[in-house]
């Protein structure tokens, strides 16, 4: 695990974070939320569960078996497990301090008979987990940390049975754009610091057609993100101070939000 991944979601403990208000550590989907009116924390939790929402719509996991890569706090597992019906969750993460919360926060589902819910510790480029085992996978704003995402595509295949469907929600740097890895470097600190990795969208959809998927879409949505997430910033942060840079980055075309869907043959 890379230093800045270990301090970020174990002792500095991000989901404690006031600006992550609701347990689910992501930036939002805004769209059904009047960012023209003071925002609530309820405003708030409604953007970082609808994210999760888009993600889990595109997956499909109803009756299947589902596996989340960088689960947190695994607020989102149970969130799937309500409102889509599959078969059983599993949540993985890199961390054990966040594997730790995650049980702490989940613990009536865990102890729910039958066992619709579990929680295993792996990284996304080596998945403690046995071929074809589920129908979707997905993640949430944690592609973005993945050193390898080759790796993490091949894993993906492996792990994933024929037909299953694949949806990762995560920023990354626009096509095209010139010097992204400094220009966001000078801009954002999680990038200076090693934390977010800047790499093209096409990079994971290079990533995921070398390790046999077909059908891969990649979606901005960026338009639903940024606005919200610096409206809900602007309450503890002042214009110019580098976490309301992600909307600048955005602005000038560096950094865009998406959703990468594929299906296994």
């Amino acid at each position: 695990m890379r230093p800045e991944v270990w301090e970020t979601y174990g002792p500095a403990d991000l989901s404690a974070v006031p600006v992550f208000a609701g347990g689910f550590i992501n930036f939002g989907y805004w769209q059904a939320v009047d960012l023209e009116r003071p925002l609530s924390q309820e405003d708030r939790i409604r953007s970082e569960r609808d994210l999760y929402r888009q993600v889990l719509d595109a997956a499909g996991p109803a009756g299947g078996r589902a596996v989340e890569i960088g689960c947190g706090l695994g607020l989102g597992c149970a969130l799937a497990l309500d409102e889509y019906g599959p078969a059983e969750v599993t949540g993985v993460d890199i961390h054990p301090q966040q594997l730790g919360r995650a049980r702490e926060a989940n613990a009536l589902l865990l102890e729910a008979r039958p066992p619709r819910l579990r929680f295993v510790l792996g990284a996304a480029e080596s998945l403690p987990l046995g071929d074809a085992e589920f129908d979707c996978l997905y993640s949430v704003e944690a592609a973005q940390h993945f050193p390898d995402l080759p790796a993490f595509a091949r894993e993906a295949a492996r792990v994933l049975r024929p037909g299953g469907r694949v949806a990762v929600a995560s920023f990354f740097s626009v096509e095209g754009a010139s010097a992204p890895a400094e220009r966001l470097a000078g801009l954002l600190d999680s990038f200076a610091s090693g934390l977010d990795i800047a790499r093209p969208v096409s990079r994971l959809d290079e990533a995921l057609t070398e390790a046999g998927f077909t059908g891969v879409r990649t979606t901005s949505i960026g338009p639903q993100v940024w606005p919200g997430w610096d409206r809900w910033l602007a309450r503890l942060w002042e214009p110019g101070t580098w976490p309301r840079n992600f909307h600048a980055a955005w602005e000038q075309r560096l950094l865009d939000y998406y959703l990468v869907t594929a299906t296994r043959p």
